[in-house]
């Protein structure tokens, strides 16, 4: 471990642990604490990736660990291949896909370990990432929840940090306000893209696709919302984190490569509209229904005017016809759906009106 960079990492960060009071923690079982680390990895028909996410995560140096796989239900022969190629690995095997969030719980509920490492079977982890993340959460007792510096596959960066979403910054998006001034914050996207993610610093949500997390929280915070099927349930627990006065920081120095997709291109059009769906949920949960009605109103306009400019490309651009062609029907299964909830939601509302 580079203890120099570590040291750094910590003087850097600003936060300050906070005291929990023991009556505020609601403990939903108990864990027996024998690890330092619990990798919880959950799949869907994404072998290959798994297999090289594994294969990243062996060979620990200063810390014990155990590596928990959740199959939902894959026909790509992944559960055959873990037990053939990692046995020490345990393995839960799914009838059926139930979801991201209750797939983790179904891992989180049996993990032992300190810290639980959250990650996408399409992630590899680089050399020195978990030694810095449990070295900086050794000495942030106040962070609940840290995530590396995410990378593409030719290394550049994945901007994986987020601002809680708002209506403001989903204006900014649909109106390109983020693309005209990418540089200042007031007009950023909920992506946080104007930032060179090159400092520690507490942010508002780190996406899901590699997380570390404080055991000890969870028995404040509670499990994933296994409400969210997939997509949603990262910004709904940073929030529950935040919201419990545990902080979320960012850690640059530790990194991993995400190549994104192992489950979802499976399955693009579905995989959208889950996204869409998880947008919607997080927004009812947190902000109401009207929150919400709002938020359906913004992304309707959003995919009509997707519609206008894929529209134009397909008849002007024929080289890009097949792309425009998908990214026209996924933005009009999306405004069916949309459709159909706003209808939803105005009966609800002149309901209750009445």
């Amino acid at each position: 471990m580079d203890t120099c960079s570590v040291g750094a990492d910590i003087r850097a960060y600003a936060g300050t642990a906070e005291s929990l009071g023991a009556g505020r923690i609601r403990r939903r079982a108990r864990w027996a604490i024998t690890v330092d680390v619990s990798n919880i990895i959950v799949n869907w028909n994404g072998r290959d990736y798994l297999l090289d996410c594994l294969a990243s995560l062996e060979d620990p140096r200063g810390f014990t660990q155990e590596t928990i796989v959740v199959d939902n239900a894959s026909t790509d022969g992944s559960y055959e291949a873990v037990e053939q190629r990692f046995p020490h690995v345990r393995l839960i095997r799914n009838a059926e896909n139930v979801g991201f969030a209750k797939a983790n719980n179904q891992a989180i509920r049996q993990a032992a370990g300190r810290y639980l490492v959250l990650v996408n079977s399409d992630v590899v982890v680089l050399e020195g990432c978990l030694n810095k993340l449990i070295a900086f959460m050794d000495n942030n007792p106040g962070v609940g929840l840290a995530g590396p510096k995410i990378l593409n596959p030719d290394r550049t960066l994945q901007a994986r940090c987020r601002h809680f979403p708002t209506i403001w910054n989903n204006l900014c998006q649909v109106f390109g306000l983020n693309r005209l001034f990418p540089n200042a914050p007031l007009f950023s996207e909920p992506y946080m893209r104007y930032w060179a993610h090159d400092d520690v610093r507490s942010v508002d949500v780190i996406t899901g696709c590699f997380w570390i997390v404080r055991h000890e929280a969870v028995k404040q915070v509670g499990l994933l919302d296994e409400g969210f099927f997939f997509y949603g349930e990262d910004i709904d627990w940073c929030k529950r984190f935040h919201d419990g006065g545990w902080d979320v920081v960012f850690h640059p120095h530790a990194q991993a490569i995400h190549f994104g997709g192992a489950s979802s291109a499976n399955a693009p059009l579905r995989f959208y509209l889950e996204l869409q769906k998880a947008d919607m949920q997080y927004w009812r949960k947190h902000h109401g229904r009207m929150g919400q009605f709002s938020y359906a109103t913004i992304i309707l306009l959003r995919h009509m005017l997707r519609i206008l400019h894929d529209g134009v490309i397909y008849i002007l651009q024929p080289s890009k016809r097949r792309e425009r062609a998908f990214k026209l029907r996924r933005s009009v299964i999306c405004i069916r759906w949309l459709l159909g909830l706003r209808v939803a939601q105005s009966s609800l509302l002149e309901a209750k009106q009445a």
